[in-house]
């Protein structure tokens, strides 16, 4: 079985759509490796490659992508700053961070008539909030939004020689920002994801690697989820609506079904790692796998089972489930009561269209 890209290339994955399919790869990681979890969909080409390089650009599996021994260790020290109770005590932080964003978005939509919410309540809470989870200092926020964006399209997107060239100098860009914020962080006296890992027994480079992407996985989902969710709330075309939302009930129900439908992440790879055996069909090693993580469940069914593999499963769930659920309920909930009584005005946006990702990239309300 094959998928088609945004680009009407053939994509040479075997696609699994069945949640149990899914699921049942995803706790069978000896047979399904991630080791392509990270691979660019479209081969860099050499001068995007010497782009990369002359940065010392270079991701060792490490987290996402490792099924190594080392695996569990370093999930444990990462897994530290994303606890239930670290998360909940975070929560009223993550509300004025919202709450503030929101009333920035008020007052543009009342000199302006018209606000884009992805840019005025989307973008920069998560990011705030991660760094302040991590222990690393809030700066750069619309470098980082950029890289974010161009990262995930260099390595998940199709594009062309030109703009593959374009996006390799955008992340070699971030990999030097993300190494010296690395080093600082390491020789900071205070407790930081980064200091952590390497007393770990991590290197700088494996210390990059992970941050490369969590540093984009961290934020820039969750600032889709909220896009996608705040979008569907406007258009009212989920069962959800906008007066409603500023209860928190709602906005997480709202959330929720968002991740169960069309999440930010909607598919992951895996690889065969050898020849083995899926639902009673062969699968030969080497043989690439994409997996539909949403948009298969009946939306009849209640419960985690729905959204669950929104955050993936298994020895790889996303470990900032839960404070990206929260993030976007709670930023959902203050947006609409801060903004009543608004409509959508760009009903036919843009939509950002990846492999893995996905989100309209503006939502733009008037009263």
């Amino acid at each position: 079985m094959s998928a088609s890209s945004a680009s009407g290339q053939t994509c040479p994955y075997i696609v699994l759509r069945e949640p149990a399919a899914v699921r049942q790869v995803l706790h069978r990681p000896d047979d399904f490796g991630p080791a392509n979890a990270l691979i660019a969909v479209t081969p860099l080409s050499g001068p995007s490659l010497r782009v990369l390089q002359r940065a010392r650009f270079a991701l060792p599996p490490v987290l996402a992508s490792n099924h190594s021994d080392s695996h569990a260790g370093i999930r444990k020290v990462v897994a530290g700053f994303f606890t239930p109770a670290t998360v909940g005590a975070f929560e009223p932080r993550i509300r004025g961070i919202a709450r503030d964003a929101a009333a920035t978005a008020a007052g543009l939509l009342k000199v302006d008539g018209q606000v884009d919410l992805v840019q005025a309540v989307a973008a920069n809470p998560p990011a705030i909030v991660m760094l302040e989870l991590l222990g690393l200092p809030v700066r750069d926020l619309p470098e980082l939004k950029a890289w974010s964006l161009d990262s995930l399209e260099l390595f998940w997107g199709w594009p062309d020689p030109e703009r593959q060239l374009e996006l390799s100098h955008s992340a070699a860009a971030f990999y030097g920002w993300l190494r010296e914020l690395v080093l600082e962080a390491v020789a900071s006296p205070g407790r930081n994801l980064f200091g952590s890992l390497a007393e770990h027994g991590l290197s700088t480079p494996e210390i990059c690697s992970l941050g490369y992407f969590l540093l984009i996985a961290g934020q820039e989902t969750t600032t889709q989820l909220i896009s996608t969710a705040l979008f569907r709330l406007a258009e009212g075309s989920v069962g959800f609506a906008w007066k409603d939302a500023p209860s928190g009930t709602t906005a997480r129900d709202l959330i929720r079904h968002v991740l169960a439908t069309e999440s930010s992440v909607p598919t992951w790879r895996r690889v065969a790692a050898e020849d083995t055996v899926l639902d009673d069909e062969h699968v030969p090693a080497g043989a690439e796998i994409l997996l539909e993580l949403t948009g298969n469940h009946s939306l009849s069914e209640q419960g985690p089972t729905a959204y669950g593999l929104a955050f993936g499963s298994g020895i790889h769930r996303c470990l900032g489930a839960k404070l990206a659920e929260l993030e976007a309920a709670v930023v959902v909930q203050e947006t609409a009561a801060a903004l009543p009584g608004v409509s959508l005005a760009e009903p036919n946006p843009e939509w950002l269209r990846l492999l893995s990702f996905q989100a309209p990239r503006t939502v733009s309300v008037e009263l």
